[in-house]
């Protein structure tokens, strides 16, 4: 069986890597013949300095599927086309926006110097910040401010890409259409009801949706629908979510499979 996990909120938290105690079953996890795969909302460059380097060799999605990683290579990337690219660079001057733009590596930012997204952006210096005409390809975009959320939002859903609100933030998370975590998993062959997903948000849907068995971190009301546990933001969070991963690895051994 497959187990996939996205990161932030689910298995890594307030941006620190992921605990020793969550590894630990990942690990055994391994050992019992299953398959751990990453999926985040993050571009690979800021996967790895929160998964310990043991684990660096294991599958990664990156970017919300836009990139997958695997045996510590860069496999495939899904790219914004050069129409959608310069219709973004016109909505920047046009509302003033401030952006985190994401190439297959470096990436380009103009947000605030305090903004709290910077806390998880390249935290171990592997990449490079240049302009966003640098970059090329891109393959996510993030707005983080303008003169006008509203009327960006509007302008940005004529375009041919996928929309992911971050309301607590009021960010606009941009990917190209048609990418997200459920599209890499099918990229990589893997069938759909195939694998378990643990996530907590939004972004996590597409990947519920396909899966044989899901699990939530914590209250989301548009992910709630499509999970089959739900594991609250409860005082021993983290020991729960071993409690559940070991017991789903139990139930979904290989034997009991045959």
């Amino acid at each position: 069986m497959k187990f996939i996990f996205d990161l932030d909120g689910t298995i890594c938290f307030k941006g620190q890597p992921i605990s020793n105690n969550i590894l630990n079953s990942l690990s055994e996890v391994t050992s019992q013949g299953h398959e751990v795969i990453f999926a985040s909302a993050r571009p690979i460059r800021d996967m790895l300095p929160v998964i310990d380097m043991e684990f660096h060799n294991y599958t990664m999605i990156g970017g919300n599927g836009s990139l997958i990683y695997k045996n510590k290579e860069l496999i495939k990337s899904k790219s914004f086309s050069e129409e959608v690219v310069c219709k973004v660079k016109e909505l920047i001057k046009k509302f003033n926006a401030t952006y985190l733009i994401d190439g297959e590596w470096n990436y380009a930012y103009t947000g605030p110097n305090n903004h709290p997204i910077l806390q998880n952006v390249d935290p171990t210096k592997l990449a490079s910040l240049v302009s966003i005409d640098r970059l090329n390809p891109i393959i996510k975009i993030l707005f983080l401010t303008s003169n006008n959320s509203t009327e960006l939002e509007k302008e940005l859903n004529k375009l041919n890409v996928f929309i992911n609100k971050h309301s607590n933030e009021n960010i606009l998370d941009i990917s190209p259409k048609g990418v997200n975590k459920w599209h890499a998993l099918n990229e990589l062959g893997v069938p759909e009801n195939n694998y378990i997903a643990f996530g907590n948000d939004s972004n996590d849907i597409p990947m519920f949706e396909k899966a044989l068995h899901t699990v939530m971190i914590g209250d989301h009301k548009g992910l709630a629908p499509y999970a089959n546990d739900v594991i609250n933001n409860e005082r021993e969070l983290e020991q729960a979510i071993v409690n559940k991963i070991k017991e789903l690895s139990s139930e979904y051994s290989i034997n009991q499979m045959n």
